[in-house]
C-alpha cells in the first residue's frame, strides 16, 4: 500500500495540463462493445478505474491494445458473455455500464454487484427499469443475469436523472430497433461526449445536452476514432490547490465550456479565474470572502444534476471555504457519507459542524495543520490532498490508491508546480 507525504505550506506556481475525463472514458470504452470493428480512442487517463475496466472488456473477448501514451485501439470483433471476475466488478462502479452494450450486442450478460466510493447507497433500479422497457428481462440472485432477444426502441421516463442508468439507456437505444426518448436524462459532459461518441461510429442521437433525448436506432455502428475531453473535476481541483497555497498557476486545456455553473458557486466563495483562450489562469490576489444572501443570510451551496453544481465538487468546495471568510452552509442531497471527510478537516484545525449525513457548516477561515490521515474516496480524497498542501509541516495521507482511482499521476502534476509531496511504499 503507498502513502503520500507532503510538506505543506508552499505556493503553487508553473502550468498544468488536466487528464481526460475519467467520466468519459469509462463510458466511451464499455460502449466499444456496441461494434465489431476498431476504434482508436486517445487521450485515455491512465487511472486505475480505466485499467479496471480494460481488464473487464479483455475478459469479455474484446482485443485491447495501447498504441503509445494516452491512446489505445479497441477490437471487440467478438464478445462472449462469460462470468465476469467479482473481485473487479467490485473495484468501480462503472462496471454496471457494460449492462448495455452487452444486452445490445449479445442478448445476455451475468454481472456481480458493482462496487465504487462508499459514499452511502447507490442504487441500480434505474438502469434495470430502463433496459426492461427496451425488452430486456433481468433476474438477481446475488448476480445480476441480462437476457434479451431483440431490444426495442421506446418512451423511457428514468425515475431518477442518473448519470449512469442515463449512459447505459443511451448504449442499448443506439442499435435497438426504432425510435427512443429517454426523459429525465442526466446531461453531464461525459454524457454529451459518449453522445457524441455514439454519433461518430453512426448513431443517431439527437437533442444532445438536454433533459430529454432522441435516439433513432441503427442496425449496426462501425469504428472510427475519438479523443476524450478534459477532465473538469481535476481543472477544479487544480484551481482549489492554487487558491488554498495563495499560489497562481496556469491550467491548459481546462474545458472552460463546461465550467459556467462551477464559476459561479466559487465566485461566492470569493475564488475567481481568468480564461484566456481555452487556458484558465488562477492568480495570486484572491479575495477568499464568502458572500452572503440578501440580509446578511448565511448562503447555501447544494448540489444538483447538471448544469447545476456537481456533487463530485462538493468535497473541494468545502476544502476552499475553509480558508474563506465567512459562514456557508453545504448540502448534499444526493449520497449520505460523502459528508463523513470533514472529521479529518476538523483535526487539522478547521471549523466545521457537521449537522447530519447530508449537510455541514463551514466557518472560516481556518489555519490548518499537517495531520495523518487516509483517503476514504477518490473525491474526498483529493480534497484532503488540498487541505495538506496549505498546511505548514509534515502530512500523511495513506490508502491513495483511491485517489489513484481518479487522478493521473497527481503527485508528479503538483511537483510540477513547486508542491513538496512522495509517494512512499509502506
Amino acid at each position: 500500500m503507498e502513502k503520500f507525504i507532503i510538506e505543506g505550506g508552499r505556493r503553487l506556481e508553473g502550468v498544468v495540463t488536466p487528464s481526460g475525463n475519467k467520466n468519459s472514458a469509462l463510458p466511451v470504452l464499455a460502449a466499444c462493445l456496441l461494434t465489431d470493428e476498431e476504434i482508436v480512442l486517445h487521450n485515455v487517463p491512465n487511472i486505475t478505474d480505466v485499467v479496471t475496466m480494460q481488464s473487464l472488456l479483455a475478459s469479455l473477448g474484446v482485443k485491447v491494445e495501447p498504441l503509445g501514451d494516452h491512446s489505445w485501439r479497441i477490437h471487440a470483433r467478438e464478445v462472449c458473455p462469460a462470468d465476469l471476475d467479482p473481485d473487479l466488478t467490485r473495484k468501480i462502479r462503472a462496471s454496471i455500464l457494460l449492462a448495455g452494450p452487452m444486452v445490445a450486442r449479445s442478448g445476455q450478460l451475468t454481472l456481480p454487484p458493482p462496487g465504487g466510493d462508499v459514499i452511502g447507497r447507490r442504487r441500480v433500479d434505474t438502469h434495470l427499469l430502463a433496459l426492461k422497457k427496451l425488452g430486456a428481462s433481468i433476474k438477481y440472485d446475488r448476480n445480476f443475469q441480462f437476457e434479451s432477444h431483440g431490444l426495442k426502441g421506446a418512451d423511457i421516463l428514468l425515475d431518477e436523472a442518473s448519470v449512469t442508468a442515463t449512459e447505459n439507456a443511451i448504449m442499448a437505444c443506439t442499435t435497438a430497433k426504432g425510435r427512443s426518448m429517454i426523459r429525465n436524462a442526466a446531461s453531464e459532459p461525459h454524457i454529451q461526449e459518449l453522445c457524441h461518441f455514439l454519433n461518430t461510429l453512426g448513431g443517431d442521437i439527437r437533442n444532445i445536452g438536454s433533459n430529454t433525448l432522441e435516439i433513432n436506432g441503427v442496425p449496426k455502428l462501425h469504428g472510427g476514432e475519438f479523443a476524450i475531453g478534459p477532465d473538469y473535476l481535476e481543472v477544479v481541483s487544480f484551481i482549489g490547490a492554487a487558491v488554498v497555497t495563495n499560489g497562481s498557476i496556469r491550467i491548459r486545456n481546462a474545458g472552460c465550456e463546461y465550467l459556467s455553473m462551477i464559476r459561479l458557486v466559487f465566485e461566492r466563495l470569493g475564488v475567481h479565474w481568468n480564461q484566456e483562450g481555452e487556458d484558465i489562469v488562477v492568480p495570486s490576489n484572491q479575495k477568499l470572502r464568502i458572500e452572503p444572501d440578501l440580509g446578511g443570510a448565511i448562503p447555501e451551496i447544494s448540489v444538483m444534476p447538471w448544469p447545476a453544481f456537481p456533487t463530485d465538487l462538493m468535497s473541494i468546495a468545502i476544502v476552499v471555504a475553509t480558508q474563506s471568510k465567512g459562514t456557508v452552509l453545504f448540502h448534499d442531497w444526493m449520497y449520505p457519507s460523502r459528508m463523513f471527510f470533514t472529521d479529518k478537516l476538523v483535526g487539522m484545525g478547521a471549523q466545521i459542524v457537521l449537522c447530519d449525513p447530508h449537510r455541514c457548516i463551514v466557518q472560516g477561515p481556518s489555519r490548518f495543520y499537517g495531520e495523518k490521515m487516509e483517503s476514504p474516496d477518490i473525491r474526498a480524497g483529493m480534497a484532503l490532498l488540498l487541505a495538506t498542501l496549505s498546511a505548514p509541516g509534515k502530512s500523511v495521507i495513506r490508502n491513495i490508491g483511491q485517489i489513484d482511482r481518479g487522478y493521473e499521476k497527481v503527485d508528479v502534476k503538483l511537483k510540477s508546480l513547486g508542491a513538496t509531496i512522495e509517494r512512499v511504499t509502506e
